[in-house]
């Protein structure tokens, strides 16, 4: 253990200050950023698709436990852009959105409402109450949030506009569910009673409307929108998940010929390119050193 000036463990210099966790968080996100944007989820895309065509043998096949770790991986680029903008007004929608994602999700198991009648096909890890995945928010969050950030990143200077920036905010993150649920419906990550679109309910967006209007205003009230603009222009990867979430989710659309979820991955992809979000220089990452050495 580190005593005294002494912040090294295990030969790793632990930070002083924020600023210092800030600088090596974004350092490590930085090394790693091909590797977390866009080999993580191509590896995800391969071994969820392989679970599902039953190609894996168990323990492998939809391992929860890999799941979310490939999951967490993937989310450290938003992770790290945040981090230093988490205050206690932050700290405190965090949590009043935590506790609103169980609720609504357990109401939703039990009676089929908001979302229509459910139920998880594979393990997500460990469970609430024995009926809700607890890594939920690591799930939910990032979806809303991603799109959050998007919309200021297009919108510019009319993003000051509360009305806007909200309403801009819920359609991307309706358009994020409708390219999401299909998928996770065609790999069997859970089942509706009522299948239409792509073997969802039309119910299960109205549900989105709901979740995602509580989640896009606790995020609008809990974070510093001007803080968010800097970080984004000053932090290249904040919007990476959102790349992975593309190629990941994007590819299992394609892979099972859904059309509509897949142009609306696309759409989603021209939304970044449009901000220069694809556009990251491979020799700044720990795979462009070892090739370009």
């Amino acid at each position: 253990m580190a005593s005294g000036k002494d912040r090294t463990v295990a030969g790793v210099q632990l930070p002083a200050t924020r600023a210092d966790a800030t600088a090596q968080f974004d350092q490590f996100v930085t090394e790693n950023r091909f590797t977390i944007a866009v080999v993580f989820p191509l590896v995800g895309a391969v071994t969820l698709l392989a679970s599902a065509e039953g190609l894996l043998p168990d323990p492998l096949a939809f391992n929860p436990y890999f799941v979310l770790f490939g999951t967490f991986v993937m989310r450290l680029p938003l992770v790290a852009g945040v981090f230093p903008l988490v205050d206690r007004r932050a700290g405190l929608a965090l949590v009043a959105l935590t506790l609103y994602s169980y609720g609504i999700e357990l109401v939703g198991v039990r009676t089929g409402w908001p979302y229509g009648e459910f139920t998880y096909g594979v393990d997500l890890g460990p469970m609430l109450l024995g009926e809700v995945p607890f890594g939920l928010p690591v799930f939910f969050f990032p979806l809303v949030l991603n799109a959050y950030l998007l919309v200021l990143l297009l919108l510019g200077h009319r993003a000051a506009s509360t009305a806007v920036r909200l309403l801009a905010t819920l359609a991307t993150v309706m358009l994020v569910d409708l390219v999401l649920d299909p998928g996770a419906v065609a790999i069997g990550f859970w089942t509706y009673e009522a299948p239409q679109f792509y073997g969802v309910p039309w119910q299960n967006y109205a549900g989105w409307l709901l979740s995602g209007s509580v989640a896009v205003l606790l995020f609008d009230l809990g974070f510093d929108r001007a803080g968010l603009r800097r970080r984004l222009r000053d932090c290249p990867f904040m919007l990476d998940d959102l790349v992975s979430f593309v190629l990941l989710w994007g590819g299992i659309n394609l892979f099972y010929a859904n059309w509509v979820p897949v142009g609306l991955a696309a759409l989603l992809g021209a939304g970044l390119l449009w901000t220069d979000r694809f556009d990251f220089d491979l020799s700044e990452t720990r795979v462009g050193r070892a090739v370009w050495r």
